[in-house]
């Protein structure tokens, strides 16, 4: 690499943005290095004009000058990848942030990049292929263990047409760096294959035979996702929200219980505050599926509010290469993106300083199709062996002021198959999840039959209606029909859709048991309830409640399931309001 270096020199700083005069051609969003003393800060050209290129500087700028030496490498912002990427917590640029934090302590210094991979360790390798067969770009040559997964090696995305196998490896251990294949291109020449390669961030990876419409629901055990809100495997949703209201503690939950392989956390620009809850908690939570440490099959890309601007925008794109790559493998993998607003003010600081021609609150121009871009590259995808694998997006924003019709929300939305947005007030009744079921919505379906869920929705807003015309009428004033439909939309949202996140039972619902429950609840506001008064209803209503509340603490066809559904049963068929005992 280093006879393609190329020189130039600064000529204009502002900020995080370096104006570079060079005298070779340069390369958009080739990547560069602006020498500072003996520190080079990595940077990438995003504009080129002329003979000059404006580059977005990954660090702190303090100390760049008129004249200061800038190296252009004639290589794309990529990572690596490999096995042994599983596990890490790693920076936008790919940097393994605790062996950094290793070697230069809490306070990282400027400059210093290392390999994201252990060359040194070594992998037992499996091949799959042998001598004389023929493979392409994503196809598989050998396998190693990482973790509870078969990491499969595979032919690099780069190499186009078909290669014969030359020689392959036998079965042993090696480093990344060694040599495990050397396949021969369609004109007769040799190339060696490791187990490690690199990848542009911002291509994406399309060594697959076919890309699929996604239909089949992704299972989160969030009930209200899963029953009025569904995600598809595959596919994208958002979840905006003001601050307080459950976007963390929501996105623990979904990253130890949704039904997929692998979680990778992008925490692109959130306040560190959230990050380092991030990076404490996720090493402690337990994997309900493997009873061991989440972080076995989980990446962090982490980078916080107070790290420079232009980082955030690396850590996404890093963040869905990765995704990609476990694809490519077969894996169900899930993107989890806190959050894009702050990428979003990263592309509106940047665009400012290149001068742009500004759009709505002074955001880019072309916000949305940076947006459109990133939650494209989700999807459910055929390989070539037959099998499938999927990227499941899922992004927060952080509206200011929880306003939903800011710009950034709104080219969300324009994207996205679903919308999970939370609500402040329903954090501050202590409705968890805060997801508003009245504003949120979908276009996947939910493994419970639509009909049945259009009637729970109706019940919904039914009583929504009720209980904003109570508070002009007063309870006095209302029809004792219109006050039943008000306690039954209060008792749906109550014990189905809220959920105890404090409870092992509660906190996480599979599929059946969410059909099972779903069809009792389905009796009850079909249930023609015929009340001497609205006190007996409320009282009736509230019992009723409570047993629910109980049912959902049992485990699933648990004897004191069973047990707590026959007293409901009793229940509901009775209409009496006798005391429950408890």
């Amino acid at each position: 690499m280093s006879e393609q270096i190329r020189l130039g020199e600064v000529v204009g700083v502002n900020g995080n943005m370096v104006v570079a005069r060079f005298d070779e051609k340069v390369m958009q969003n080739e990547v560069a290095y602006v020498v500072v003393g003996n520190e080079k800060l990595k940077a990438e050209v995003i504009r080129v004009r002329g003979d000059k290129a404006d580059l977005q500087v990954f660090e702190d700028t303090v100390g760049i000058r008129i004249g200061s030496k800038v190296e252009f490498t004639n290589a794309l912002l990529s990572v690596e990848l490999g096995p042994g990427l599983l596990g890490q917590i790693f920076d936008g640029l790919q940097n393994p942030l605790p062996r950094l934090a290793e070697k230069h302590g809490f306070f990282l210094k400027r400059g210093e990049y290392l390999e994201a991979l252990d060359y040194a360790k070594e992998w037992e390798f499996t091949p799959s292929v042998k001598v004389n067969d023929i493979v392409r770009s994503g196809d598989k040559l050998g396998e190693v263990d990482e973790f509870i997964f078969k990491h499969s090696i595979m032919v690099p995305f780069n190499f186009q047409g078909k290669f014969e196998v030359v020689e392959i490896a036998s079965k042993r251990n090696y480093k990344i760096k060694d040599v495990i294949a050397k396949l021969k291109d369609e004109e007769g020449k040799v190339h060696s294959v490791t187990m490690v390669q690199n990848w542009p961030v911002k291509i994406a990876i399309k060594a697959y035979a076919e890309k699929l419409q996604p239909e089949v629901p992704l299972v989160t055990k969030i009930r209200i996702i899963d029953t009025l809100v569904p995600v598809a495997v595959g596919g994208t949703f958002c979840t905006p929200g003001p601050f307080g209201a459950g976007k963390t503690v929501l996105q623990h939950l979904l990253s130890r219980h949704a039904e997929v392989d692998i979680v990778i956390i992008a925490a692109c620009g959130e306040r560190a505050g959230e990050v380092v809850e991030i990076l404490e908690e996720f090493p402690h939570l337990v994997d309900p599926r493997t009873k061991r440490t989440l972080m076995d099959r989980t990446i962090i890309i982490c980078n916080t509010s107070s790290m420079p601007v232009a980082a955030r925008e690396s850590s996404v794109y890093t963040a869905v290469t990765m995704a990609e790559y476990y694809r490519q493998m077969g894996f169900n993998v899930f993107l989890l993106a806190d959050s894009t607003s702050r990428w979003a003010q990263a592309m509106r600081e940047m665009s400012g300083r290149l001068e742009e021609i500004p759009g709505e609150e002074a955001f880019p121009a072309y916000l949305e199709s940076r947006i459109a871009s990133f939650y494209e590259r989700a999807g459910l995808v055929r390989l070539r062996n037959g099998k499938t694998g999927s990227i499941t997006i899922g992004g927060a924003v952080s509206p200011a002021g929880g306003n939903f019709e800011e710009p950034v929300t709104q080219a969300t939305l324009k994207v996205v198959g679903a919308f999970h947005g939370l609500s402040r007030d329903r954090a501050n009744a202590r409705r968890y999840p805060a997801v508003d079921p009245l504003e949120s919505w979908s276009k996947y379906k939910s493994f419970i039959d639509q009909n049945k869920i259009a009637k729970a929705i109706k019940t919904l807003h039914k009583g929504h209606s009720v209980e904003q015309m109570m508070k002009v009428v007063g309870e006095e004033g209302t029809a004792i029909e219109d006050f039943i439909t008000y306690l039954k939309g209060e008792f749906f949202d109550s014990v189905y859709l809220q959920q105890n996140a404090f409870d092992k039972t509660d906190e996480a619902t599979n599929a059946e048991r969410q059909s099972y429950v779903f069809n009792t609840i389905e009796k009850i506001l079909d249930n023609e309830f015929n009340f001497d008064g609205k006190d007996n209803a409320r009282r009736y209503f509230q019992q009723l409640r409570q047993m629910f509340i109980t049912w959902n603490s049992n485990e699933f066809m648990s004897s004191e399931f069973k047990k707590q559904e026959g007293i409901i049963n009793d229940k509901i068929k009775s209409e009496n309001v006798e005391e429950i005992k408890l």
